[in-house]
């Protein structure tokens, strides 16, 4: 294929030899490129390698960890610094022997802000130490787990096993975090390669490694969501990877909120499929057809149909490869579109993909918002609206320099119109990350030492460290960006002309000679007329490949543009460490929940903290069966009107008993306060409860007690009970 350049005055003074030196040129990008792929894979692995830290905490149990009682519980329960999701049997309690003896029927005991679950045990435990295994998910779909154990009358040995995996842990652990890294990775990639494509580089929407870059995030995501969603059953249970196949555990998980968002993102991951045909089809055409309208110049042929070059112009002096037919010189009227009707179908179809586009990635990034840390915690009807601000607006900028990245080192030559609306949309992006995520980060973290002292806070720093090196390789780029030309620089357009000096070298050295003839010389004559089709093909993909390699050799002359794509490179390669520590701290417990653990030290490790009050008060009317033992538990015991009272009556035997009537008051005579009664309702036989008890203040109550056994048998007891 002979090509001639015309290029602009004074391009033709001695440029150095481009084809030697673009060898290590290409050595060193592909390196890079490498080195892209290794940080990927490291984020990956680093993203899957440790078992996730929950956000929802154990703070308090019943008995406490390590206690001593006298006497074996009604029951044992959990208090939580969140909500959590739990079965009947997320709460084991086993004997000596390892053997099971709770009753198998968990007990839900929250009460306004309070979260707690109860598991019942029979009565007459014999002593010994008792082991205590729970497991649970947290409202932020993470699985948290642990053990401790308690005694009856006196320690004991103990047989029962224990848990040898965290929750969370193990192989499907790790897979269940790589496939999390890589729908981060794909939904980054999928909205910002779109919004590149829409908002700064309308023609990459004809460059095939664009479309091929869209495409792959997309089926990224798809997969991940879907093993995600078989995965989670063995993530919060088992631990064992055989249990992905178990329908009853997937059933259960689609009725759970990380389920339902895994389900929704795989519905709007449906119409985003829609989205990116219309995008790389219709309106890749609509983009095609307005150009030819607009003017019938020569196309180049890299990587697809894309952006002409500027400053040059190069035209086909010979037929040109059977991969790549050259378009007619002069189309006939009818075969060029309407230049306001090509303009009028690309608005239209700009604007529908525009707002479709936008409430998908919208719904996309709810997913994450409603079944992660914004969904819990202080301020949810805040957080989640600015996470999924946050999450469009890191893709819009990381996805946006992956996009432009390939269409730098796989594409046509970016015009530098493009490259500056993309440094503007990034910086917009950039305001919009640091503003959310100082909120987010004051909303997890709480607190200056928390930084330092906190694992959430550290990886916090890191992330923001890494946030910082970014922006100082952004700001490189702009640089760069500005330096850029509209055409081509002096050393790109002599490397034009030697190139087209090598291009009829390299054709006849692959054509052979051609025989003289006294006619014109067709499509048939000469060596290539007399090979097999199968000579012919590969003669083909030689030519393709030299003009592929001339383009490139073009292109990567210019020193500004070669400049950019280092600096975005660089930009990337941090971009995709930034995604995998992303990734393992949406996974680790927030700082403000392990600041409040470490206060309570640790989960039930004090017999007072945050523990119900129960009270054992013996009693005699003074009739018939008028002895007892009232079991008066009020939990959890602490000022305020979140305290629930249960009242249990027992005979010497330990039977339940009922009464015509009992009542129940608290009096603090330090303030002068009471007494005031306690409305009781009568549960089962036995057994009366009254909820929302109001303690205004702290101190040293006196709980009077009335017991009624007939129509004169009456006697009233008092005891003491600290509220803190």
């Amino acid at each position: 294929m002979t090509t001639t350049v015309l290029c602009a005055p004074g391009s033709g003074a001695r440029a150095p030899s481009t084809r030697r030196a673009g060898a290590p040129r290409a050595r060193r990008s592909s390196a890079l490129r490498l080195l892209v792929l290794a940080a990927a894979l490291l984020g990956a692995l680093l993203g899957g390698a440790a078992p996730a830290s929950a956000h929802a905490a154990l703070t308090g149990s019943t008995p406490a960890q390590g206690s001593v009682v006298q006497s074996a519980p009604e029951q044992v329960t959990l208090t939580f610094s969140e909500g959590v999701a739990m079965s009947d049997d997320s709460v084991r309690v086993l004997d000596p022997q390892g053997k099971r003896v709770d009753r198998g029927k968990l007990r839900d005991l929250c009460s306004g802000e309070t979260v707690k679950y109860g598991a019942g045990l029979p009565p007459g435990l014999p002593d010994g130490t008792y082991t205590v295994a729970w497991q649970a998910v947290s409202a932020d779909s993470h699985p948290v787990s642990g053990a401790f154990t308690f005694s009856v009358g006196a320690p004991s040995e103990t047989s029962a096993p224990l848990p040898q995996q965290e929750a969370g842990g193990g192989v499907v652990g790790a897979l269940y975090g790589i496939a999390r890294y890589l729908a981060y990775a794909g939904f980054v990639v999928l909205v910002g390669g779109a919004a590149f494509v829409l908002i700064c580089r309308p023609a990459a929407a004809r460059v095939r490694s664009v479309q091929r870059l869209v495409a792959r995030s997309w089926a990224a995501l798809t997969a991940a969501t879907i093993v995600m969603l078989l995965l989670r059953t063995p993530y919060t249970t088992s631990g064992d990877l055989a249990d992905v196949f178990d329908l009853g555990g997937l059933r259960q998980v689609l009725e759970t909120k990380p389920g339902a968002a895994l389900v929704s993102r795989l519905l709007l991951l449906a119409a985003a499929a829609l989205f990116v045909a219309v995008l790389f089809g219709a309106y890749a055409r609509a983009q095609r057809d307005e150009g030819r309208a607009g003017s019938e110049e020569g196309r180049t042929g890299v990587e697809g149909a894309g952006d002409p070059p500027s400053g040059a112009l190069i035209t086909s002096t010979a037929p040109a490869a059977p991969a790549a037919p050259a378009a007619p010189a002069a189309p006939n009227a009818s075969d060029t579109p309407d230049a306001p009707a090509a303009a009028k179908r690309r608005q239209d179809l700009t604007f529908g993909l525009s707002v479709g586009g936008a409430i998908v990635a919208v719904g996309l990034a709810a997913t994450w918002a409603m079944a992660e840390h914004a969904s819990t915690g202080l301020q949810t009807a805040v957080a989640m609206p600015v996470d999924v601000l946050h999450l469009l607006a890191v893709a819009t900028w990381l996805g946006g320099l992956t996009a432009l990245l390939v269409s730098l080192y796989r594409g046509p030559s970016v015009a530098r119109s493009d490259v500056r609306r993309f440094s503007r949309l990034a910086f917009g992006s950039v305001l919009v990350v640091v503003a959310t995520g100082v909120y987010q980060s004051w909303r997890q973290v709480g607190t200056w030492q928390a930084l330092t002292d906190t694992s959430y806070g550290k990886l916090l720093l890191v992330k923001a460290a890494l946030v910082v090196v970014l922006v100082g390789i952004a700001w490189f780029s702009r640089r760069w960006t500005a330096r850029l030309g509209e055409g081509p620089a002096p050393e790109a357009e002599a490397t034009a002309v030697l190139e087209s000096v090598a291009a009829r070298t390299e054709t006849a050295a692959i054509d052979g000679p051609v025989p003289a003839t006294d006619g014109p010389v067709s499509a048939t004559d000469g060596p290539a007329a007399e090979a097999d089709p199968g000579r012919a093909a590969q003669l083909a993909r030689q030519r393709a490949a030299l003009a592929s390699a001339r383009t490139k050799r073009i292109r990567d002359a210019d020193p500004e543009r070669s400049g950019l794509r280092r600096s975005v490179l660089a930009e990337a390669t941090v971009a995709v460490v930034v995604l995998a520590v992303t990734t393992v701290l949406t996974s680790t417990e927030p700082a403000r929940t392990e600041a409040a653990v470490k206060a309570v030290g640790g989960a039930g490790q004090s017999a007072d903290a945050n523990q119900p009050k129960v009270l054992n008060i013996p009693f005699d009317t003074g009739g018939p069966r008028g002895k007892g033992t009232a079991r008066v538990d009020l939990d959890p015991g602490r000022s305020g009107s979140g305290n629930a009272l249960h009242l249990r009556l027992a005979d010497p035997d330990g039977r339940t008993v009922d009464v015509p009537e009992v009542k129940v008051s608290f009096t603090l005579p330090d303030k002068d306060l009471g007494p005031l009664p306690v409305t009781l309702d009568h549960v089962s036989e036995g057994h009366w409860s009254a909820r929302d008890v109001q303690l205004p203040v702290p101190g040293q109550w006196q709980l009077s007690l009335v017991v009624r056994t007939s129509d004169i048998d009456q006697v009233t007891e008092t005891r003491n009970v600290k509220i803190n």
